[in-house]
This record gives C-alpha cells, structure tokens and sequence, in this order.
C-alpha cells in the first residue's frame, strides 16, 4: 500500500469517526432535524478532523499530518 493510500485512508477514517460522533451529539443536545443534521456534522467534521498528506522529501515519501489542536505540521 502506498503512502498516498494511507493519507486517503487515514482522512477517511478520522473524519467518518468525528463526523459519527457529532451527529449522534447533534440528535441527542440540539433540534436540529431533516438534511440540517448531516450538514452541520459534515462542516463540523470537516473543520475537527486532521489532515493528512503524503509528501515526496529526499528521504522517501512520507505521511504529514495538520490538525487544530496541534501547533505546526507533525511526521507520521
């Protein structure tokens, strides 16, 4: 598998977590109801979830990830 593969699937995977996570939240604290509930899990997802690259450097390619709660850019 390569590098490439596993950033898509490292996005995949961290945003259908938050993005599940938040609509459950949504159904059981607010009043938000019909195509209202996917839309705000899915901003809120988008925004929350960590991004992932794969990045060609001297060394190989390898895996960089941003993310808002952490400050800077962090090698996986």
């Amino acid at each position: 598998m390569t590098n490439k593969t596993k950033a898509l699937l490292y996005n995949l995977i961290c945003f259908a977590t938050i993005f599940i996570l938040v609509r459950f939240l949504l159904v059981l604290y607010s009043n938000l109801s019909g195509l209202w509930l996917p839309i705000t899990a899915f901003i809120i997802g988008t925004i929350l979830a960590p991004k992932f690259q794969a990045v060609k450097t001297q060394n190989g390619e390898k895996i960089f990830m941003k993310w808002i709660f952490i400050k800077g850019i962090k090698q996986l």
